[in-house]
């Protein structure tokens, strides 16, 4: 019998899967608009034509500071080609480089290293800009705004709220729990402090089945973040989608709500994937690098698979985690052992912890599906704490989630992991004025 093979994104160079024969299998690869034939003039476009603000050199003219929100290292963001070209445009309307802040927008990730600072932003801009990291732990490096009309506290980097001019680049993908990134993320939580985080990542929000990849369609926490860039007079942004490669395929610049907007009904119409009923199993990863470098991220391929998973159906997650685990906070989380039931039951309505959202958002997948595990770069401590079976050899781990299944079961396989939108026709969910894609 011929093995059915397929490459999966895994770590920096992919992984070979042979596929166990008698299944039916369905491979979901990740759907995509079309690279631009010339990104430049795309940008340079959209720039100077942006959506319901004016062109961005205008937009700085008079304006004595900026400020550029842009992702960290654990998003593919085109920053070394969208920066320069919004650069130009600030300096040309009188800024000079000293005048223009660039922040990480790390959220309560750990600070990129300086070597990290040059990929993100390129050598060029990495040498010659003032490049700080956020640090959402330390809270007197923040300014209180208030408070949302739904009572999270609002603290926003002073650094950000200082500048004259509120500018975002980021990208636009599905969001485990935001519908997309992209837009109002690079404010907060991006550039929040803890106390505001912890808000955002409650069981308030986490638990809610609006807060969903795919949808900001009556998403709360969608709604949450909007408010709170609202209040940090977030001014313009640009955005992109890439393509399958990573280029940009498209382009969306101005109003943060409205070019965001746009973005996503984009997305969603390029990357969406429909099953017409829900598989029995589902072969997916964390995307590779860099999302697979910590087991926190690889996480995001066990949700983005569940929406297509029948209920008490299996998931499998391969992720490279050559980072290991994740954060201090999350660590320990991990190796406290509790049952994924006892986690859910311990966290509700305590005090929030760093990190608990992405395990709770696990757990709520765990506590309805089986799931497996091949994780080899987190530290042998973990695995026995991992709800779910962790297999030490990609082989294993296959043969694992589809022992004892029925002859012909439908397995999906995801190479490429979060980076497909799929859904079951009879659940889609649509986000706003679009069809819907982590």
């Amino acid at each position: 019998m011929n093995v059915m093979r397929v490459n999966l994104a895994f770590g920096k160079t992919g992984l070979a899967a042979d596929l166990p024969p008698g299944f039916r299998y369905s491979v979901l690869e990740a759907r995509s608009a079309r690279p631009l034939a010339d990104w430049k003039g795309g940008i340079d476009a959209a720039l100077n034509a942006p959506l319901g603000r004016p062109p961005l050199q205008e937009l700085a003219r008079g304006k004595r500071t900026a400020a550029i929100s842009v992702c960290d290292i654990t998003r593919p963001a085109p920053n070394p080609q969208t920066l320069p070209l919004v650069l130009r445009r600030l300096e040309e309307a009188g800024l000079r480089r000293e005048d223009i802040t660039i922040l990480i927008a790390t959220g309560l990730h750990r600070a990129a290293t300086a070597a990290e600072i040059r990929q993100i932003c390129g050598e060029p801009v990495a040498a010659n800009y003032r490049v700080v990291n956020h640090d959402a732990r330390n809270l007197s490096s923040h300014r209180h705004l208030g408070t949302t009309a739904s009572g999270t506290p609002v603290y926003v980097d002073e650094r950000f709220l200082a500048a004259d001019l509120h500018i975002t680049l980021g990208f636009i993908e599905p969001h485990l729990m935001l519908g997309f990134s992209g837009g109002r993320k690079l404010v907060a939580p991006g550039l929040a402090a803890q106390e505001t985080i912890k808000v955002l990542h409650s069981p308030k929000f986490m638990r809610d089945q609006r807060s969903i990849e795919g949808s900001t369609e009556d998403n709360p926490l969608h709604r949450e973040l909007l408010e709170i860039a609202r209040m940090a007079r977030h001014d313009f942004i640009l955005d992109v989608a890439l393509a399958r490669d990573r280029s940009i395929a498209g382009v969306f610049a101005g109003d943060p709500e409205l070019a965001h907007r746009r973005g996503v009904e984009f997305v969603s119409r390029a990357m969406i994937e429909t099953l017409e009923e829900p598989v029995d199993a589902a072969i997916t990863t964390a995307a590779g690098h860099p999302l697979d470098l910590t087991f926190y991220q690889t996480i995001k391929g066990v949700t983005a698979a569940a929406h297509i998973v029948k209920p008490g159906g299996r998931i499998l997650v391969a992720g490279a985690c050559e980072e290991g685990a994740g954060a201090p906070e999350f660590r320990q989380m991990v190796l406290e052992g509790l049952a994924d039931t006892e986690f859910l039951e311990q966290i509700s309505g305590a005090p929030v912890t760093v990190d608990q959202w992405q395990l709770e958002k696990l757990a709520l997948v765990t506590t309805r599906q089986k799931v497996f595990y091949y994780v080899p770069g987190l530290a042998a401590e973990y695995h026995p704490k991992l709800w779910g079976r962790s297999l030490p050899t990609l082989e294993e781990a296959l043969n694992a989630v589809t022992e004892g299944l029925t002859p012909g079961s439908r397995i999906a396989v995801i190479p490429e992991g979060p980076y497909v939108l799929a859904t079951v026709r009879t659940r889609q969910t649509q986000p706003e004025m679009a069809p819907t894609t982590a």
